[in-house]
């Protein structure tokens, strides 16, 4: 790859074999469009929607569900088998959906392509299509174009572009032409270049096409793209564990109980079909629901809370993320340029407000206080000599800037002091100007005043300064000295080390175009930056509160990324790590450094992508936020990308899994909660269901082994399966969140689910549910109570449990008396389901159809105090929880 921005015009010239002044004849343009193939990003071999559909069907969870709806089908509940089917396809469809869309980052970045470009060939202007262009073309650039190529400048007017998407540079960028020394000169700094999808702000320009299509900076990104795999989530690799230890258990059942019963001398069919009815029972066929239900609860809360899911898992993810990695410009801050700071007269006044809202004040130091006469007459020259306009965006509901936004900046400070843009310019008409350029590094415009012709200057300070005899102090003006200048230039160079840019201001009365910028007076500075946003330092303490750590990656300069993290309290250490050293770190070196390293700047798409994968490596879940093309593939990298939805790019938004509405870093943090309730609620159903089936498992292998009957039957394992797979399942899916969720660390996401305090209280249950069970059923049979009464008040009995575990489950460490009955949902299913059990035991129609007997009034009471024996089981189980006796929650 040769480095373009180290040669000079001529060298470019000779290599590309074109011509400066006429560029490439008609015939060479066509030659060299056979050899390098159109100017278009290529997409990657696609995949076919029935290859991503079959994929879908590689789940295990998938797998089971469809061998227990055949099951259920055979033993013909059909109803069962029906609903089974329904989840499994409704499952197998939002998993298509969410692969399918997945695939479409590539196309927004197609959609970025310039669509036409300016070119001359044959020594004429002529507009083509941007897919046509070859390297060695002559591009003419000009205000509002799209830069169609990777073009090295030979000629630049005043040429400044917008390369935020691709670079995350803060400011429109400066173009120059001069050859540039270092080969390894980062994109964001070569300054000679106009890369493809950036955008011209301001000026014009000219050069010469060096790469096209794939070869280009967004081709590489786009190149990742197609190579940066998706990460499993750590929900999904939870629930693939999960569904292969359900589908060994279920074997394992149908083969115990079968041989059991067979050595005892049981009807092999009978026992087969016992057995396979009670692996139903274990198989979660609900799992898919509750899971989705979940996520799509919490994704309906977070749209509330201005975050978008585009893929569901994304929500759990976010609710174990360690570390955000988060881009600077619009993310972190609003991407909107603000004078902060005003050196006039001698004084520093500090202007509070942010972005371009055009309300604030101005303090000296201490409360705010009326602008002066000084800093007034700064602000009007700032606002009559910038061209921006700013105006309020109904539709958007925020305040935006027409033109550039340095100008823009300048014209909201005097907004706030009370002048308006538009009744200035009706107050003093401009009647000439003398343009920016990059040699003279000012601009200055003539008006006309009530008290005749005035000139106003903006610019670099050394410029400005170099322009300037006089200086205003107060209200009088007096000679400017060396003395002077110098100490104004330390003022400067204090306010450039604080991250601002700064601006010089002078003016001139009785002015003319040919004198104007001669013997001017100095009024000051204005120091601006893209400030923080003020909520994001809230919400990044609430991250550092629950143990989340976050991380800058940006491609700005490192002063100015050192300014914000430190504003923002992300920097805590002083050091910055530059996309220079990274290059020099092995993988080894960055995984020990992105460990502890806060700040990473001038940075490019590999790196972020580098940084990304060494702290996967390292055991961290991490969310990369972002906005622009350059954050695409590491968004796609991340276990969770998470895009802005108002300044991001669509590339950024179509790699990224969620969407922030209002591109708010705090809507991040009520991501997180909402991912941690989610997980939370999903294992609260995966205790309560495991530890239901551990007792029915337990009961079934106990009586066996005891050598007595079997204490339910095929149907009524398939009912108790239905009752508690059910509506109080789907029930805890919707629990609402713990009080203090947010004060816990994040959870090691691959520990997965089954902790040991989990598996304790799951077995501390299932096992009291068993030996409950098997103590109701003998007793019954010890009493001389028929087999069926015995098994019905067994049936009895292990429902009434299950409720309870229910109640019970709703926490893996607090009390269930804490707040017993929070859940509306769970207090209406678990109605519902005392209702339908009791019509079982008591309607002589579901009698026949269930094999019940109605217990007496004496025999309900009796089997809901034996029930109720499990809460201080499982009570006991969480204080040992609390305690740490059964390791770390």
């Amino acid at each position: 790859m040769q480095n373009w921005h180290t040669y000079d015009t001529d060298e470019v010239v000779r290599q590309l074999e074109t011509n400066a002044s006429t560029g490439l004849t008609a015939v060479e343009s066509v030659r060299r469009l056979a050899v390098y193939g159109p100017n278009e990003l290529q997409a990657a071999t696609p995949v076919s929607k029935w290859s991503i559909l079959l994929e879908q069907f590689r789940n295990i969870l998938i797998l089971i569900l469809l061998i227990a709806a055949a099951v259920s089908a055979f033993l013909g509940h059909d109803t069962e088998a029906i609903v089974i089917v329904v989840i499994m396809l409704f499952t197998v469809l939002l998993g298509f959906m969410q692969e399918y869309r997945a695939e479409r980052a590539l196309d927004a970045l197609h959609r970025m392509a310039a669509p036409v470009a300016l070119v001359v060939r044959n020594g004429e202007q002529t507009l083509i299509p941007a897919r046509d262009l070859v390297p060695g073309d002559l591009v003419i650039l000009q205000t509002g174009n799209r830069v169609p190529a990777d073009v090295r400048l030979i000629e630049c007017v005043n040429l400044r572009l917008d390369e935020a998407a691709l670079t995350g540079e803060s400011f429109p960028v400066e173009k120059q032409t001069g050859a540039l020394d270092c080969p390894d000169m980062a994109v964001s700094d070569r300054g000679n270049m106009a890369h493809a999808g950036t955008a011209v702000s301001y000026g014009r320009g000219r050069g010469i096409v060096v790469a096209t299509g794939m070869q280009t900076e967004f081709g590489k990104i786009a190149r990742m793209l197609e190579a940066v795999e998706v990460c499993r989530t750590p929900l999904q690799k939870n629930l693939d564990r999960v569904g292969r230890i359900l589908a060994w258990s279920a074997l394992a059942v149908v083969a115990l109980i079968v041989v059991l019963g067979l050595l005892r001398g049981q009807p092999l069919l009978e026992m087969f079909i016992f057995g396979i009815a009670l692996a139903v029972a274990v198989v979660p066929e609900a799992l898919p629901a509750v899971v989705t239900i979940s996520l799509a609860i919490g994704v309906q809360r977070m749209v509330r809370r201005n975050a978008l899911i585009r893929r569901l898992p994304a929500v759990e993810t976010l609710g174990s993320t360690s570390v955000i990695c988060s881009d600077k410009t619009g993310t972190l801050t609003k991407d909107e340029m603000t004078v902060r700071r005003i050196y006039v007269a001698g004084e520093m006044w500090r202007v509070s407000g942010e972005g371009y809202d055009p309300h604030g004040t101005f303090d000296r130091g201490s409360d705010s206080v009326p602008p002066s006469e000084p800093l007034k007459l700064l602000l009007r020259a700032a606002a009559l000599a910038s061209d921006a306009h700013v105006a309020r965006d109904e539709k958007a509901g925020r305040w935006c800037v027409k033109g550039d936004p340095t100008e823009g900046a300048l014209v909201v400070a005097a907004t706030k002091a009370g002048m308006d843009k538009i009744a200035l310019d009706e107050q003093y008409p401009r009647f000439s100007e003398i343009p920016f350029s990059s040699e003279t590094k000012r601009m200055t415009t003539l008006h006309v005043s009530s008290s005749g012709t005035v000139a106003y200057a903006k610019g670099a300070p050394e410029a400005i300064l170099a322009s300037c005899t006089h200086r205003m102090t107060g209200t009088d003006c007096i000679a400017l000295d060396s003395a002077a200048g110098e100490a104004i230039l330390d003022v400067a160079r204090q306010m450039a080390n604080d991250a601002l840019r700064v601006l010089a201001i002078a003016s001139k009365d009785e002015a003319r175009i040919e004198t104007a910028e001669k013997e001017m007076t100095f009024l000051g500075l204005a120091g601006m930056i893209d400030p923080p946003r003020p909520e994001a330092q809230r919400a990044i303490l609430t991250c550092r509160q629950a143990g989340i750590k976050v991380q800058m990656i940006t491609g700005d300069h490192p002063f100015t990324a050192r300014a914000v993290a430190r504003e923002l309290g992300i920097l805590k250490e002083d050091r910055v790590i530059r996309g220079a050293e990274l290059d020099a770190m092995d993988d080894a070196e960055l995984e020990r450094e992105a460990e502890v390293n806060e700040v990473y700047a001038r940075v490019s798409p590999a790196h972020k992508l580098r940084v990304v994968s060494a702290l996967q490596n390292k055991g961290y879940v991490v969310a990369m936020t972002g906005d622009g093309v350059n954050d695409a593939p590491a968004l796609k990298r991340a276990d969770i990308g998470i895009a802005m939805g108002i300044t991001g790019t669509d590339v950024s938004k179509e790699a990224a899994a969620m969407t922030l509405l209002d591109d708010n870093f705090v809507s991040i943090v009520a991501a997180v909660e909402e991912g941690r309730g989610i997980f939370e609620n999903i294992k609260k159903y995966l205790m309560y269901l495991i530890s239901s089936n551990i007792g029915e498992i337990l009961l079934m292998a106990g009586a066996v082994l005891m050598g007595l009957p079997l204490p339910l039957s095929a149907v009524q394992i398939l009912y108790v399966n239905l009752a508690t797979d059910g509506l109080p399942a789907l029930a805890l899916s919707a629990d609402p969140p713990e009080p203090d969720l947010m004060s816990r660390p994040p959870r090691n996401a691959r520990s997965g689910i089954f902790t040991r305090p989990v598996v304790s209280l799951m077995g501390m249950g299932g096992l009291w549910s068993a030996v409950v069970n098997l103590a109701v059923f003998a007793g019954a049979l010890s009493t001389g109570c028929p087999i069926e009464k015995a098994m019905s008040m067994t049936f009895v009995s292990l429902v009434l449990i299950q409720f309870l575990k229910a109640y019970n489950y709703r926490s893996d460490r607090h009390s269930v008396f804490r707040r017993p009955f929070a859940n509306g949902w769970l207090n209406l299913a678990i109605l519902w389901e005392l209702l339908l059990l009791f019509l079982v035991m008591t309607v002589p129609a579901l009698q026949k159809a269930f094999g019940t007997h109605s217990p007496s009034l004496m025999e309900w009471v009796l089997l809901a105090a034996v029930a109720f024996t499990v809460v201080p089981v499982i009570e006991i189980g969480k204080l040992l929880v609390r305690k740490g006796c059964f390791g770390k929650i």
